[in-house]
Formats: structure tokens, C-alpha cells, sequence
């Protein structure tokens, strides 16, 4: 599931599985659909 959050003020949508953060709602309804829960082998 991605859930809205707030930041320095700025909107970001995390990923509940893993963590990441995106700054677009789609890029991260398109990453939960390829998530494995896991943790990022990347820092972004």
C-alpha cells in the first residue's frame, strides 16, 4: 500500500512494503506493483 506523508513540506508517497519514497503518486503505485517487500538494494 502507498501512504501520502508530509516532509520539509513537500507531499511524498511511501512505499509501506520497503520504505521508499517517491514525489509522484504513480511512479509509486507503478514501484508497489513490482515491490518484494524487501529493503532497496539502492539509495534514491
Amino acid at each position: 500500500m502507498v501512504v501520502q506523508t508530509q516532509r520539509d513540506e513537500v507531499t511524498w508517497y511511501k512505499c509501506e512494503a520497503c520504505g521508499l519514497m517517491f514525489d509522484a503518486k504513480d511512479d509509486a503505485r507503478q514501484h508497489e506493483s513490482d515491490c518484494d517487500g524487501e529493503d532497496p538494494s539502492y539509495i534514491q
